[in-house]
């Protein structure tokens, strides 16, 4: 057979199976599975809501499409990651937080936390924490300044117009020598679940975040590794606490509504990029934020600790990457032989 006749294949890498996902499909989802957190937080936050969040999905679109011009590639907005960095911002903003300190976080959070290190898929960092985390450094006071706000029927013991989180109000009132600023029954643990409390704008209703969640596993857009793990040992770390001392320590339930714990751990715990690949590793990864969690709520500096954890285990990612990486069939063993 001649070489003109001879048929030729080109083979690519493996994989060479395609799930048939693409980035932007995935991304959708992930926006789709955040609607509800929204609605909750329009109902609650009314305007600040909305402008938070069109500020910073437009702030984060247009500064992926000035940053990647001007590094000379091609324009990515159509990927739907600045969305999803944008949308994931807004959620951990407080509702009065001025326009021109979220169209910063934003800026931060594409060009800094992710077009400079090359883009999507090469960021060691979830941008959208790391927007959070230098406006809570660069700006505390607005920060950590809870606007004034009225739900109807507040549970026993709970002030509702108040400009304090729960976990604020009880990390203030430990820290001056007081006594727990409410009990945490079961009316109270109800209205912390659909989210008749102060925070974030969408961080509140933790039924919301928990639908969306489920969402995404139903899609297989995330593994149940890290939410489980991380919830997990939150709420065992918890559970210790309260039964050694639950006269300055609340139930474990507690821990898991407040604060940006359902969001983090559906959420932003597991971004595909910056997160382990392995399912042990996604396991360890969980463990480790869910402790780091808890230290920083209970002894740290502030009363919320979910996106300074979700960020060091980014950072140890590699590490733990390497470490559960699985044996190649046929490989030695380590050690083999010696």
């Amino acid at each position: 057979m001649s070489d003109e006749s001879t048929e030729k294949w080109v083979v690519s890498t493996s994989p060479h199976v395609h799930a048939g996902d693409s980035v932007p499909a995935i991304m959708r989802s992930v926006v789709l599975a955040l609607v509800p957190a929204g609605v909750v937080s329009v109902f609650l936050f009314g305007w600040d809501s909305v402008r938070l969040i069109a500020v910073c999905i437009a702030a984060c679109l247009a500064s992926e499409y000035a940053a990647r011009r001007v590094m000379g590639r091609e324009s990515g907005i159509g990927d739907w990651s600045a969305v999803v960095t944008g949308l994931l911002l807004a959620y951990n903003l407080p509702p009065g937080l001025p326009i021109w300190m979220a169209i910063l976080g934003s800026v931060f959070s594409i060009v800094v936390g992710k077009q400079l290190f090359g883009g999507i898929g090469h960021n060691p960092f979830n941008p959208a924490l790391l927007g959070r985390v230098m406006l809570l450094v660069s700006f505390p006071v607005a920060m950590t300044t809870w606007s004034p706000w009225t739900i109807p029927a507040p549970a026993p013991g709970i002030d509702a117009v108040t400009t304090a989180t729960p976990l604020g109000a009880v990390k203030t009132a430990l820290g001056a020598g007081q006594p727990l600023p409410f009990a945490f029954d079961g009316e109270t643990a109800w209205q912390f679940f659909i989210g008749i409390k102060n925070g974030s704008i969408g961080e509140t209703s933790g039924l919301a975040l928990l639908l969306g969640g489920l969402f995404l596993l139903w899609r297989r857009r995330i593994y149940w590794q890290v939410p489980v793990f991380y919830l997990g040992t939150v709420a065992i770390f918890a559970a210790i606490l309260h039964a050694s001392d639950p006269a300055r320590h609340l139930p474990a339930l507690f821990h898991v509504l407040s604060g940006g714990l359902l969001i983090g751990a559906f959420f932003m715990a597991t971004d595909m990029v910056t997160t382990p690949v392995t399912r042990s590793g996604m396991a360890v990864f969980g463990i480790g934020g869910g402790m780091l969690t808890m230290v920083i709520r209970t002894w740290g500096g502030y009363p919320e600790g979910v996106s300074f954890a979700i960020l060091i285990m980014n950072g140890l990612t590699p590490l733990i990457n390497r470490a559960t990486r699985p044996r190649v069939f046929g490989a030695p063993r380590t050690g083999a032989g010696r």
